[in-house]
């Protein structure tokens, strides 16, 4: 009983704390004062003081790292500076928040470049010299890691299934269709596996269309498409590059050995027709 009660007064101490905000026809009101605008274009909400000044923008972001991990985050520019724009974390009321809804309360509880009083300027240029560190969560970090990895290899796919890694050969798919393109979603279940070799012709690993998985030569096996909860991965069909990224993240030998390899080495025949 005692501990009940602790928790009640607690969080009714917060109730009665908390400033009550509201936002209607883009005027911001804080415990029933209007204290700055808000307007939306293409993403990007701007706040302007109470003459219509816009003092700066938040943009939000939400984008696809590696496999079905995403990151979302707002992008903050001063008005007066477009020259440096930050990237920060944002925090919504409730899981129900809408984006415009979601930046005037990380505006005003998160930031607090909102008050009583208006737009804060001191404090929003305090942000902007030191910055706040975002704050990730373990999945996220690592799908940063291993893009940063695929980014560096720079893998690209040609219009007949030849593999670059930074402009340099370094393998080839098989089993193609017909009507194969470099930047085409793999649909197809078919029951001929898609292979991949590197560009001595030594075979590296196989995607399977019917599970949707990457098998290695070693036998390293990973499903490139996992469903995720309320919202499609990207990579629910995958393209050829997606699939040569992830072999090679599998096999670190392929880009590897081939980093050794220079243009001109690899020959036209070891290229699929």
């Amino acid at each position: 009983m005692k501990k009940s009660t602790i928790i009640f007064f607690t969080i009714l101490g917060i109730f009665l704390n908390a400033q009550n905000f509201k936002t209607k026809r883009g005027i911001i009101s804080l415990d029933g004062i209007h204290v700055a605008k808000i307007s939306n274009k293409s993403n990007v909400y701007t706040f302007l003081d109470l003459n219509e000044t816009p003092m700066y923008t938040m943009e939000f972001i939400d984008k696809s790292i590696v496999d079905s991990v995403r990151d979302s985050y707002i992008r903050l520019n001063r008005v007066y500076n477009r020259e440096k724009t930050i990237e920060l974390d944002y925090i919504s009321p409730s899981a129900f928040s809408g984006e415009e809804k979601s930046a005037v309360y990380t505006s005003i509880k998160g930031l607090k470049i909102i008050d009583n009083k208006g737009i804060n300027i001191k404090n929003l240029d305090e942000i902007f010299k030191n910055v706040p560190k975002r704050k990730l969560d373990t999945k996220t970090k690592e799908a940063y890691t291993t893009r940063s990895k695929i980014d560096k290899m720079n893998i690209e796919v040609n219009k007949v299934g030849e593999i670059l890694s930074n402009g340099v050969p370094v393998g080839y798919f098989t089993n193609l269709p017909v009507s194969f393109g470099s930047e085409d979603t793999i649909t197809d279940k078919s029951f001929i596996d898609i292979e991949m070799y590197d560009a001595k012709s030594k075979y590296i690993g196989r995607y399977i269309t019917t599970t949707k998985q990457l098998k290695t030569a070693g036998g390293k096996i990973f499903t490139i498409y996992r469903e995720m909860s309320g919202r499609a991965s990207l990579l629910k069909f995958p393209t050829y590059k997606a699939i040569a990224e992830r072999i090679a993240l599998m096999d670190p030998n392929f880009i590897k050995i081939q980093d050794k390899v220079t243009v001109g080495t690899v020959e036209k025949e070891s290229a699929p027709k």
